[in-house]
């Protein structure tokens, strides 16, 4: 009877986790989670600086220091570095993250969409060329 409600339990919890959306980073979902993003960006061999700054190599770049694109002050002066914390927190309402940026955009609120965008943005080293 114990091993039967332990393995209930277990298989609850393993339901549940599934449920949450606890997967792995999915470059392909967050090339899809993009679209939105290439309004404003660019990302791969040839990307120019449009409305936003060019992406290749965002994870780990200094905030503000995309050669050719006119940054707000107050994202060139927040001192942040976008590593997969900073970038969720970001994107999940960049005004709130860095209040003056001239980024308009609501925010992508579902933590996995967010992962999966990280994970399609990391493929990019600074030269556009993908990585994985």
């Amino acid at each position: 009877m114990r091993q039967a409600f332990l393995c209930a339990i277990l298989g609850a919890s393993i339901g549940l986790s599934f449920a949450t959306g606890t997967r792995a980073q999915d470059a392909a979902a967050g090339e899809k989670v993009f679209t939105v993003c290439r309004a404003c960006h660019q990302i791969g061999e040839g990307a120019k600086n449009a409305v936003g700054p060019v992406l290749n190599g965002v994870i780990g770049r200094k905030a503000g220091t995309y050669p050719g694109y006119s940054y707000s002050d107050a994202n060139k002066n927040s001192g942040l570095t976008w590593d997969e914390a900073t970038f969720t927190t970001y994107i999940m309402d960049p005004r709130a993250k860095v209040p003056g940026t001239k980024m308009i955009f609501v925010g992508i609120k579902d933590e996995q969409k967010i992962k999966d965008l990280i994970a399609f943005l990391k493929q990019y080293d600074a030269d556009g060329k993908k990585v994985q």
